[in-house]
C-alpha cells in the first residue's frame, strides 16, 4: 500500500509551523508535498473564489489550496486557536477549514486538526499539544508508539527551527536548511544599513504579496532582521504601558517586537509591512506609528499592500525611504 500523500499550503502559518508539520508527517512515512511559491494565477483564482471582503493573504490562500487539489491525498489546514495560553489567531485562522469546504468543491479530504493550548503551565500546554498531534496521527496509523515518536521529532525540529531563525535567517531561508538543501539565498546578507522590517510571516515572506520587499531591500544595501529573529522569551519580556496585551497572536507578536527594536535602538529604520483589509492589523499598525513618534531618530514607514500593489510604486517608496536614512545618517 502506497504511503499517502498530504498537501500544505505555502501561505498564512506555513511560514512559522511548516517545519514541525512536516517532521511529524514524515515520520510517520507520510510524503508531503506543498503548493508553489505564490503567482498571479494562484491570487486571481483566490479572488474569484473567496468572499470580496477577506483580505489577501486570504485570498490568496485560496489559491494555493486549488493548486493542490490534484497532487494531494489530504489537505492540511489546521484550526488554529491558541498556542501560547495568552493570544489568539484571528478569527479567520479559526473557521479557514470551513471556510475551504464550503467554498471549493472537488477537494480531497481536508484535515482540520484543532491546536488549542489556552491552559497555563509548561505542561499542560505540553499535553495539550500532544493531543492535538495525536489526533492528527492517528489519521494514518494506531500505533501509539510511533505517534510519540513522530511528536517528539516535531518538537526537536521546531527547536532547530527557531535556533536557525535566531542566528538571522529567516523563514524561507531555514525551511530550505531544515529540508536539507544547503542554504544559497544571499537576500539577507550585511549592509550598509539595518532595518527592521516588521509584520505578519504570510506577508513578509511571501515575495509575491509583498512585491519582494525584502529582496528590493538588499539591493538598496539594507540587512534586514524581522520578529522571527528575536527569541521567544524577547517578545514575552517586552514591555508596554497599555492596561492590557494585544489580543490577536500575530499583532503582540509585531506590537512586542517594534517595541523592542525601538527601545534597543540598534537598528537604522523600521518599515512595517500590512495588508489593506485585515482588521487586526488596521489597529496594530496605527500603534505602532504612535510608539514610532516616541523615537524621533529612529525613521518609520508604513507599507501597505493589496491584491493590486505595484512594484514601481513600493521601489520607489522603498528607494526614497532608504536614500532618506542614508543622508540622515551621514548627516548629509
Amino acid at each position: 500500500m502506497s504511503a499517502a500523500t498530504v498537501g500544505i499550503p505555502r501561505a498564512l502559518a506555513y511560514y512559522l509551523y511548516f517545519p514541525r508539520w512536516r517532521a511529524f508527517l514524515n515520520e510517520l512515512g507520510v510524503n508531503v508535498v506543498t503548493s508553489g511559491l505564490s503567482n498571479r494565477q494562484m491570487l486571481d483564482d483566490g479572488v474569484k473564489e473567496a468572499l470580496a471582503e477577506a483580505c489577501v493573504p486570504i485570498k490568496l490562500y485560496y489559491g494555493h489550496v486549488l493548486s493542490l487539489k490534484d497532487k494531494a491525498d489530504y489537505i492540511f489546514i489546521p484550526r488554529l486557536y491558541c498556542l501560547n495560553s495568552q493570544t489568539l489567531y484571528c478569527p479567520k485562522f479559526l473557521g479557514l477549514p470551513d471556510m475551504i469546504k464550503h467554498s471549493l468543491s472537488h477537494l480531497p479530504p481536508v484535515i482540520d486538526t484543532m491546536f488549542n493550548n489556552r491552559s497555563k503551565g509548561f505542561l499542560a500546554r505540553r499535553t495539550e499539544l500532544a493531543k492535538s498531534f495525536f489526533e492528527l496521527g492517528s489519521k494514518f496509523t494506531n500505533d501509539k508508539l510511533k505517534i510519540l515518536k513522530a511528536f517528539y521529532r516535531s518538537l526537536t525540529t521546531e527547536h532547530r527551527y527557531l535556533e536557525l531563525l535566531q542566528s538571522g535567517l529567516l523563514p524561507n531561508q531555514a525551511i530550505t536548511v531544515l529540508g536539507g538543501a544547503k542554504n544559497t539565498d544571499t537576500v539577507y546578507a550585511e549592509g550598509s544599513l539595518k532595518f527592521a522590517v516588521l509584520g505578519y510571516p504570510y506577508h513578509l515572506y511571501d515575495d509575491f504579496i509583498n512585491v519582494g520587499v525584502l529582496t528590493k531591500l538588499r539591493r538598496l544595501g539594507v540587512q534586514v532582521v524581522t520578529t522571527e529573529n528575536l527569541s521567544p522569551a524577547v517578545l514575552v519580556r517586552q514591555k508596554h504601558q497599555y492596561p492590557k496585551d494585544m489580543f490577536w497572536t500575530f499583532s503582540d507578536r509585531a506590537f512586542r517586537s517594534a517595541l523592542h527594536f525601538f527601545q534597543e535602538g540598534r537598528v537604522d529604520g523600521v518599515i512595517y509591512v500590512t495588508a489593506f483589509g485585515c482588521g487586526p492589523d488596521a489597529m496594530v499598525y496605527r500603534m505602532i506609528e504612535m510608539e514610532s513618534k516616541k523615537y524621533p531618530h529612529i525613521p518609520f514607514m508604513i507599507l501597505m499592500i493589496d491584491e493590486h500593489s505595484g512594484e514601481a510604486g513600493i521601489s520607489t517608496r522603498l528607494e526614497a525611504f532608504t536614500d532618506m536614512v542614508r543622508r540622515r545618517k551621514k548627516g548629509v
